[in-house]
């Protein structure tokens, strides 16, 4: 199948029983396989579960193999089978990422889904081991490197239980932001939440231009909203003050688990098997900010991000070109 150049409608493309959907409802997943970025705690544990109850079998990425090897037991204990496989990798750093996917292939020849969910704020600008700020490099370049590696197992997936689905778990802090195009690694003028708003509006730009270079028929491509939740993500990298982050978590953050039914719904669903193209938020899809529907800026992003990572340009305008077939 090609990803072929963007000519679709800036519109999510949904089932006309979408609206009717919730998170009990989702399909058996047994023999289904899925592979989670930052699968071992917090939103991606969560999610993990839900889709381990349903059957699936699951693939969890993490840095840290005690984690990592933990919840792939804990996901193995409460659901009675082999249900869980850990990966460890830190996808802050291409060559991982690259080394993962070879990993991903040498466990399965097939992947049903694939859930970027791996993502950090960083209270001061670092550098990952590329050379690229910290957050731009593990929020947006990893999830585009790894679904272009990854692409031709959702494409054989599809062949045998189409739609194969990528979900990519963004935010509402998306919503005003901008990517600086001048400057997107922000080497003047750092701020965390500047560095992970942008980055959250490039995981919704590129989740749509994947929607509109696939064939829906094929593979999907869709954006999740989990809601603030109360997880390490701001408090891991010095990003906020532990004391301060306990009083939102306590006032205001949804729990984990609550977090994880967008995700667990756009993954399990079978109405959502027609979606694509969305942003999702409490297992509805929602309209977006404008700026993530921005047809030039999904092309530029797009360029850039292929430049960033070595893929080939004429690969990145075809994202599925390696795997023949589709839509062209």
């Amino acid at each position: 199948m090609t990803m072929a150049g963007a000519t679709a409608a800036p519109t999510a493309q949904m089932s006309s029983h979408t609206a009717g959907l919730s998170v009990g409802e989702g399909a058996g997943l047994a023999g289904r396989v899925v592979l989670i970025t930052g699968g071992t705690a917090g939103i991606g544990y969560e999610t993990a579960r839900g889709l381990a109850r349903r059957g699936a079998e699951l693939l969890l990425v993490g840095r840290s193999v005690g984690r990592g090897t933990a919840a792939a037991a804990a996901l193995d204990a409460e659901t009675g089978r082999t249900a869980a496989r850990f990966l460890a990798a830190d996808l802050s750093v291409q060559a991982e990422v690259h080394r993962l996917a070879a990993a991903v292939r040498d466990a399965t020849d097939r992947l049903d889904v694939l859930i970027n969910n791996a993502g950090a704020l960083f209270g001061q600008r670092q550098l990952s081991a590329d050379g690229i700020e910290m957050t731009w490099a593990l929020n947006h370049l990893a999830p585009f490197l790894l679904t272009h590696l990854v692409l031709d197992l959702l494409d054989r997936a599809a062949a045998v239980a189409a739609p194969a689905r990528v979900i990519t778990v963004a935010s509402a802090a998306h919503k005003g932001a901008r990517i600086r195009w001048a400057d997107p690694q922000l080497r003047r003028g750092y701020h965390v939440w500047l560095a992970y708003k942008q980055s959250k509006l490039a995981n919704l730009l590129f989740t749509f231009a994947c929607a509109q270079r696939l064939d829906p028929a094929r593979i999907t491509a869709n954006a999740v909203h989990p809601g603030l939740c109360a997880s390490d993500i701001a408090t891991a990298n010095a990003a906020v003050p532990m004391f301060l982050w306990r009083l939102a978590a306590r006032w205001f953050a949804r729990s984990c688990a609550d977090g994880a039914r967008s995700p667990i719904a756009v993954a399990s669903d079978p109405g959502f098997a027609a979606v694509t193209g969305a942003y999702v938020v409490d297992e509805r899809p929602v309209a977006p900010d404008p700026a993530a529907r921005d047809q030039q800026a999904m092309a530029r992003l797009w360029a850039l991000s292929a430049a960033q990572t070595g893929i080939d340009p004429a690969a990145a305008a075809a994202i599925g070109s390696a795997t023949g077939g589709g839509r062209g």
